[in-house]
């Protein structure tokens, strides 16, 4: 993906309200990236941005050599369906769900039959640590279990990008170092995970740390885990 020029603007008129101020940013497949950043610097902005859940308010973000500006919201959506899984602070499950349903719950949106929505849901959980969880609630479920439902959740499309906004966020520091070594073995079968975090120890685990502040990167370096 490619991020050319990036500024983001909320509000109109006297209140306009400038968030980031021209982002040039070129990540490969398969890399393994961290953004940090103080509450303010932009990151979840930009994190909206390269998830396809808001639109950049000038500049070109391409994917894939296609420009997203120009994409209209409906396939917007299946874009976001198709090369996108999400993995959030707070899990976002639905709560009379198992977690076999909530792994299938983004098949149904992109159509799949429910024979095969149940099997990749089932070969996720595995996956994941949790194939003796599946018929379990969120509310039977640790807050790492839970965190393992999201994450196979977001891999069910076999998309191409995870992104993590704060993946440890609420959770204890062994779950965490649990959590990041899933998503380290992912990025090594290939996908290229992205990580939002404002935690040094999580981006450590990173191959790429890049730095926001006041709504530009400061800081774009290599790391060795």
């Amino acid at each position: 993906m490619k991020l050319s020029e990036i500024t983001k603007v909320y509000g109109d008129g006297s209140l306009k309200v400038p968030v980031l101020h021209g982002i040039d940013l070129s990540i490969e497949d398969g890399e393994f990236v961290s953004i940090m950043g103080p509450s303010g610097s932009g990151k979840s902005t930009l994190m909206n941005i390269i998830g396809f859940l808001d639109y950049p308010s000038a500049g070109i973000f391409e994917l894939n050599g296609e420009k997203i500006g120009s994409v209209k919201e409906k396939k917007l959506a299946k874009l976001r369906n198709e090369h996108i899984g999400f993995v959030f602070q707070q899990f976002f499950l639905l709560p009379r769900l198992n977690a076999l349903k909530n792994v299938e719950s983004p098949l149904v949106y992109a159509g799949i039959p429910r024979r095969e929505r149940t099997k990749r849901a089932k070969e996720m959980l595995e996956k994941v640590g949790l194939g003796d969880r599946m018929g379990h609630l969120p509310n039977q479920l640790s807050g790492g279990q839970k965190q393992r439902v999201a994450i196979a959740r977001a891999l069910v499309n076999n998309p191409s990008i995870i992104l993590a906004d704060e993946p440890t966020g609420a959770l204890d520091s062994k779950t965490s170092e649990q959590i990041m070594q899933l998503l380290v073995q992912l990025n090594k079968e290939g996908k290229t995970v992205i990580i939002v975090t404002h935690e040094e120890e999580i981006a450590a685990y990173t191959n790429r740390i890049i730095t926001l502040k006041d709504g530009l990167i400061t800081d774009d370096r290599r790391n060795m885990p």
